[in-house]
């Protein structure tokens, strides 16, 4: 919980080392696009701190400044990048292999890719089953390894003369687990590392080293990660920030923007079905069951959470709701996610909705990862600690603090989030309560 007193921001000077465990589809355009626009060859479409505004006072102060102009972010020149991958391609290879990034937006920034090499990295093919690779690291223990990656860490922010680091996972969804002993507090969980315990994920060992090092953590995969007692009690006892889980891209996208509105409008709906294909790396990952589970769960959550059946059982308490995610190679990283929504109007009268949404994964998740490198920087330097609820906008599964729900409607998700960079600057909140009748 943070205080409700206005913070004392650190400003953001220096470099700021962006951590990545794993290289692939999103990271590579990610960080090629950051390359790119830094270079005057592309605009940060997509980006809230870039290209979003916030209102500030009434609306007749006509004050709207950009957001990147208004809260101390770190600038993209400050930005440096480094992280882990199975496989040892570079990042213009990477960059080719996923075929996202077409020649020509890769050719003028090849030379900064190819710089950039991926360390090795921790990984057990008992939570991610579909692929394998070479660079790995060998070590006798999971601590042995968690202590490798801390000394990666320690020699990358020297390396690059970083001033502050942030990691956000970028890697494959692993195999659904949950919560068990080894997860509930701290002293559990090193002996857990100590004694190899399987129930403890490679991307935990990452967070672990990061939160032990003071670094920020940010989950883009539905894994369990740091949504468990002992490492978000960890960072919230520790001053860190950690955000997640999930990356908030396409076919979820447009749930959170569709159920609020059929809800607002107390529109009934009895089945809502959904079906991708894809066939990137994810994809392929994703044909496992089990890391299917760990997805299907943040999105099944999504609507549930939205519709409240409990308060609206005349309109949603017999929602039927199906995912399904089926792999495609042809289809590469342009993904299409089909949904079928029967809705019920007045006198129960049946109606349809039918969306047919052809997005490309990697370019809607680029800017998300992007701006939650920059917001959980602000956030550390704000002295805001543990889960950050307010990035709840950027998540299919956002994590929240014990005993609270999830709020998956985008529009309250961007409201929250714009009123947390208020109350950091000292603005007032945007209610709209009064604002026409007595100001």
């Amino acid at each position: 919980m943070q205080s409700n007193q206005t913070p004392t921001i650190a400003p953001a000077e220096g470099k700021l080392g962006v951590l990545i465990p794993g290289m692939g589809a999103v990271t590579t355009t990610f960080i090629a696009g950051v390359a790119a626009i830094r270079k005057g060859l592309g605009n940060p479409i997509g980006s809230l701190t870039q290209m979003g505004t916030i209102r500030l006072g009434k609306r007749t102060d006509n004050r709207s400044p950009k957001i990147k102009e208004f809260v101390p972010l770190a600038g993209l020149d400050d930005l440096v990048f480094g992280g882990w991958d199975i496989f040892p391609d570079n990042m213009y290879e990477a960059s080719v292999k996923a075929d996202v990034l077409t020649p020509q937006t890769l050719a003028p920034i090849k030379d900064e890719l190819a710089a950039i090499q991926p360390m090795s990295a921790v990984f057990d093919k008992n939570y991610v089953k579909l692929i394998d690779g070479p660079n790995v690291k060998r070590g006798a223990t999971l601590m042995d390894k968690a202590e490798m990656l801390m000394e990666d860490i320690r020699q990358f922010k020297e390396r690059n003369n970083c001033s502050r680091l942030v990691m956000i996972w970028c890697g494959s969804t692993e195999v659904f687990h949950s919560k068990i002993h080894v997860h509930e507090t701290m002293e559990a969980f090193e002996a857990g590392l100590r004694n190899n315990d399987p129930a403890i994920a490679p991307s935990q060992v990452y967070a672990y080293a990061a939160l032990k090092l003071g670094v920020p953590f940010i989950n883009g995969a539905p894994n369990l990660t740091t949504d468990v007692p002992a490492l978000s009690g960890f960072a919230r006892e520790s001053g860190i920030p950690i955000a997640g889980k999930d990356f908030k891209t396409g076919q979820t996208f447009m749930k959170t923007l569709l159920a609020p509105g059929l809800k607002s409008r107390m529109l009934g709906v009895s089945g809502w079905f959904s079906t991708n294909i894809l066939g990137n790396r994810d994809g392929e990952v994703l044909h496992d069951p089990g890391s299917f589970k760990t997805k299907e769960e943040t999105k099944l959550s999504v609507l549930d959470t939205i519709f409240q059946p409990h308060l609206y059982p005349e309109l949603y308490k017999d929602l039927y709701h199906a995912v399904r995610i089926n792999y495609y190679p042809p289809r590469g990283d342009a993904k299409e996610g089909w949904d079928n929504i029967d809705i019920f109007g007045w006198l129960n009268y049946p109606m349809q909705i039918k969306v047919n949404f052809l997005c490309r994964d990697s370019i809607l998740a680029a800017p998300l990862v992007l701006d939650l490198v920059l917001f959980t920087d602000l956030a550390q330097r704000s002295g805001m600690r543990g889960i950050q609820e307010w990035l709840s906008f950027y998540f299919k599964g956002p994590m929240t603090a014990p005993g609270l729900y999830p709020e998956h409607d985008i529009f309250i998700q961007l409201m929250k989030l714009k009123n947390t960079l208020r109350w950091m600057m000292g603005e007032n909140l945007i209610t709209h309560l009064g604002l026409e009748y007595y100001d």
